[in-house]
């Protein structure tokens, strides 16, 4: 994981300008690092007993390559073969030829036919598997676009227009995998009735709230518990789920399920690096999934209230997008609109980043801003509030050097918001 600080590196009035924009991104970068999907994976399976038999290893998401090489570390001499699915641009080359595994790249985070082409490599391994083997699941977030196969009647253009309105729709995510496992053929618990007999371990890197096995990747290896389809869907989302394929009996048994990694993972490592660099440490409770202006709202109330210090917040926000919205992600988005409650104040800065190191479709992991980022902003041409209403926050941020990019992280557990106020309440 490569890491890039801010260009812009402007100083406050004591000089520590630098210094405390520098000490955010460390921050970060320590939670991420807390929540790493490799040591994670490979801590877990250390402190268990291999089994007797053969172990096939199948990872999907974003974190895949990551918790594959974990799994090597600790049982490479019985691993016979897997595959490894995960993002475009986040495959590892040092998994070319380990153990029989073989990597795919699909598509994120709107579905594309690559990603029904690793749905359906997925499904034909797990049904090529020997029922001898150990079925060894390393599952992350991501999962939901990377794999898919389709029930009859469903397109992947219908697919991709489904994707595109879910992810301008404002619904949590809760709600959004309820209508990807209406359109899917192997989530919902679908993938794991496949694996027949077949014992199965699951390790979860989670990125949702509850850690719930069947919102993570919408739950290739458990079933949801029933519950009402948003009713904000269209009606044309609403006839395409009347094709989904009907709901798989009760979860199986057999798999055991194990979270090794969480948001909580990421915060503890955040606080624990505040700490150790002489901060006074203040975790502000409850998960930040709220619309951004509520958010934003939130974060800047709490630095202005609390005291001086680190402030820390963690959850994944929603965003309701323009028909055509421009350049950024959600914490990119957030990030603008607290730097605009916070212009000119010269005590706050913040840190909004998504843990695996991207924020929507591009290749920024978030922002860093400060009291001088919209007058930077403004200096090249950028007006915030504009680019706030079209969805533009990357083009602002980026003319006000305050986009942070960090590449692949490993892991994939929500977003991190990191406050830093010289005063407070």
């Amino acid at each position: 994981m490569s890491s890039r600080l801010p260009r812009s590196q402007p100083r406050s009035a004591d000089g520590a300008g630098p210094v405390s924009r520098r000490d955010l991104l460390e921050i970060y970068l320590a939670g991420i690092r807390a929540a790493d999907g490799r040591a994670r994976v490979a801590d877990d399976l250390a402190g268990r007993e291999p089994p007797a038999r053969p172990v096939r290893l199948i990872a999907v998401g974003k974190s895949a390559p990551a918790m594959a090489r974990g799994a090597l570390e600790a049982w490479a001499p019985h691993i016979v073969g897997g595959i490894v699915i995960t993002r475009h641009g986040y495959r590892d080359p040092a998994l070319d030829g380990r153990a029989g595994l073989s990597q795919l790249e699909s598509g994120h985070p709107v579905p594309d036919e690559t990603s029904l082409a690793a749905g359906q490599a997925l499904r034909d391994h797990v049904l090529a598997a020997d029922p001898a083997e150990q079925l060894l699941f390393l599952i992350s977030g991501g999962a939901s676009s990377l794999v898919e196969v389709l029930p009859e009647g469903v397109s992947l253009a219908d697919l991709r227009r489904v994707s595109d309105w879910l992810l301008g729709s404002g619904l949590d995510i809760a709600a959004v995998n309820a209508v990807r496992r209406g359109l899917s053929t192997i989530k919902d618990g679908r993938l794991a009735h496949l694996c027949a007999e077949r014992a199965i371990l699951a390790l979860y890197v989670s990125d949702v709230a509850g850690d719930a096995p069947w919102d993570i990747g919408s739950g290739l290896l458990s079933q949801a518990p029933a519950r009402p389809l948003p009713p904000e869907l269209p009606p044309w989302v609403a006839r395409l789920l009347e094709s989904g394929p009907p709901r798989s009996p009760a979860s199986v048994e057999r798999v055991e399920h194990r979270i090794v990694a969480s948001l909580e993972t990421a915060l503890a490592g955040c606080e624990a690096a505040a700490a150790a660099r002489g901060y006074a440490v203040h975790p502000h409770p409850g998960r930040l999934d709220l619309d951004v202006a509520a958010a934003a709202a939130a974060i800047v109330d709490g630095l202005g209230q609390g005291g001086p210090g680190i402030h820390l917040w963690g959850g994944e926000t929603t965003v309701r997008l323009p028909a055509e919205p421009g350049r950024g992600g959600r914490n990119q988005h957030l990030a603008l609109a607290c730097a605009i409650s916070l212009a000119g104040d010269r005590e706050a800065m913040l840190l909004c980043g998504a843990t695996d190191g991207s924020d929507g479709p591009g290749e920024d992991a978030g922002a860093l801003i400060d009291g001088g980022s919209l007058e930077r902003a403004a200096a090249e041409g950028y007006v915030a509030t504009d680019c706030l209403a079209r969805a533009d926050a990357g083009r602002c941020l980026e003319a006000a050097g305050d986009l942070i990019s960090t590449g692949p992280t490993g892991t994939n557990v929500n977003d991190l918001v990191i406050g830093l106020t010289r005063c407070g309440g």
